[in-house]
């Protein structure tokens, strides 16, 4: 009987490949990863997924190498119990050409796992790699990171796991509200500078409500360059949001600006915030500055 359907993916291959950046580009696209898990223990974590599933994961990604002892040993045992279970792990195996290896731990500075006083650190990688080639054999991806930056490597396991991440829910998306007065957020991708919008601030009666308000979102969008702006803006964001997502960001960060943060950046968030919500985007708001306002500040 299956104990899950979740998808179990093994990640490994020759030291120093890559198995490490593999594994966060499966933690971002919402799998639960362990590494140097001791293969005996696959199978139970297997058994317990399938009992429950308490963060809802998309999956389970799985780091295993050389350094585990009996690795090879022990791997046809354990490949065979998760068919018993009607489960085949796919196996991505990582691999890169020597030259490249050597200049990784040259900058690393870390010791290969077979290295050793008899053992040099070429004869290390050539032995690893005479080691695993009836692993690699049967692995469903072989993947050659020998010329491939971090995010070459996540836009090609991306590619073969597509179909297990919705674009648009797998790009997240963070809206920033905050006043010039007190700092543009470090942490913004994009920044939109809001004061060239009519400002509540100078109508008595809106000026102590935020840009939560209804009243005040109305107010600005009664005025044509306020609709004429977030049309624009949506259209904008319909067009390079799936961009983003294509090309294997997982977070962006877009800032709304005007002087306080407390009306116009607020509006516009909010109002943003719920057509990406209504369009199954994943996205967060957050106020920074809207707790600071201060009635005597002029926002002009």
């Amino acid at each position: 009987m299956n104990h899950t359907k979740l998808p179990l993916i093994i990640i490994t291959g020759v030291s120093g490949a890559g198995k490490t950046t593999a594994l966060r580009v499966f933690e971002d696209m919402g799998f639960f990863t362990v590494d140097g898990l001791p293969l005996p223990m696959i199978v139970r974590l297997t058994e317990l997924f399938g009992l429950e599933n308490p963060r809802n994961y998309r999956g389970l990604a799985l780091g295993v190498d050389i350094r585990q002892k009996d690795y090879l040993n022990e791997w046809d045992g354990i490949r065979q119990r998760l068919i018993d279970q009607e489960m085949r792990p796919q196996i991505i195996f990582l691999e890169s050409n020597d030259e490249v290896l050597i200049k990784r731990y040259a900058t690393t500075r870390r010791p290969h796992p077979l290295e050793s006083q008899e053992l040099g650190l070429t004869q290390a990688i050539k032995s690893e790699k005479e080691l695993l080639k009836s692993l690699k054999k049967e692995a469903d991806i072989v993947i050659d990171t020998s010329y491939f930056s971090i995010h070459d490597l996540r836009r090609t396991i991306q590619s073969h796991f597509s179909y297990l991440v919705d674009k648009k829910t797998g790009l997240r998306i963070h809206l920033i509200s905050f006043g010039y007065k007190y700092g543009i957020p470090k942490e913004a991708d994009v920044v939109l500078d809001l004061r060239f919008l009519p400002n509540p601030y100078f109508v008595k009666d809106l000026k102590p409500l935020s840009g939560k308000e209804r009243l005040i979102q109305e107010y600005i969008l009664g005025f044509e360059q306020g609709r004429i702006f977030l049309k624009k803006l949506l259209d904008f964001l319909e067009f390079i949001l799936p961009l983003y997502a294509e090309e294997g960001r997982f977070r962006l960060t877009i800032a709304f600006g005007c002087t306080g943060g407390y009306h116009r950046s607020v509006a516009i968030a909010e109002l943003v915030y719920h057509e990406l919500k209504g369009k199954n985007y994943t996205v967060q708001l957050e106020h920074r500055h809207l707790s600071l306002m201060s009635i005597t500040y002029t926002d002009v």
